[in-house]
């Protein structure tokens, strides 16, 4: 058709077909790549500030907490490691959907074909995967002050993706319901403060209902994973078992983020 055509079909009521919906994994493919490009020019310094802050927590236990293999240490540096996933999954997540639903930015890719579980899930992955190097940084830091081996690190690898998961969903959730930007940025920070509070400290020190808290954070799961991993013999049976209720409570995050989603975008 021509555009001088193009009237003719506009006055018989004819409309144009539509493109169709783009699939999930092409979708979630995309939008992760374009995420991470953001990330890499505007979060940089907020994955120094990240790194920084988990390094000087571990430097402030080192006084009060003894080195070597025991397992208050092994929680410090655990917890301190997976902190920096906390604040950018968490944290960062939280006040950037809540400033797109406040701002209007959800009608953005609402206007896209694209599956709403493919927006949720490729900026959680972005924003997860940014926290990386700051992560082993951190890790492969406490392990250096409180004498701690470094050769099983690797289990990052695993811890990562699933912690970041589960917060990167968690904070989602948060800054799409919050009635308000502000209380998304309020509701952001204080995930993280009690991801540092209930994480960082060792579990075994910690009165017995806020224990009990504790087994409600979807990241101490990650954290007791990996601080499993520095006993000269792990119980490699408790810490699959923990990687895979974080698992779970990842996915149970990322699936109320997806309808936390399509609820803030109608």
């Amino acid at each position: 058709m021509t555009l001088l055509d193009a009237p003719a079909a506009t006055a018989t009521g004819t409309a144009a077909p539509l493109a169709p919906a783009a699939r999930l994994l092409p979708a979630l493919a995309a939008v992760y790549r374009a995420q991470l490009a953001r990330a890499k020019v505007s979060r940089i310094p907020l994955l120094f500030v990240a790194t920084f802050q988990s390094i000087g927590i571990l430097v402030m236990m080192r006084g009060v907490v003894d080195p070597g293999d025991n397992p208050s240490a092994h929680a410090v540096v655990a917890g301190s490691a997976v902190l920096v996933v906390a604040f950018v999954a968490l944290n960062l997540l939280a006040q950037y959907f809540g400033r797109l639903r406040h701002t209007g930015g959800l009608d953005h890719y609402a206007t896209l074909p694209v599956p709403p579980a493919s927006v949720v899930l490729g900026t959680a992955a972005a924003y997860a995967s940014f926290t990386v190097p700051g992560v082993f940084v951190t890790a492969a830091a406490g392990s250096w002050m409180f004498g701690l081996p470094m050769g099983r690190l690797w289990i990052l690898l695993a811890v990562v993706p699933l912690a970041g998961a589960a917060l990167a969903g968690l904070g989602a959730t948060l800054g799409l319901l919050a009635p308000r930007q502000e209380l998304a940025t309020l509701a952001g920070q204080l995930g993280m403060s009690a991801a540092l509070l209930l994480g960082v400290l060792p579990a075994s020190r910690l009165p017995v209902p806020v224990q009990w808290l504790r087994d409600l954070l979807p990241s101490s799961y990650g954290v007791d994973a990996f601080a499993l991993t520095f006993a000269p013999h792990p119980d490699w049976a408790r810490v699959l078992l923990d990687l895979g209720v974080c698992g779970a409570v990842g996915l149970a995050s990322l699936t109320l983020a997806t309808w936390a989603y399509r609820r803030a975008a109608h």
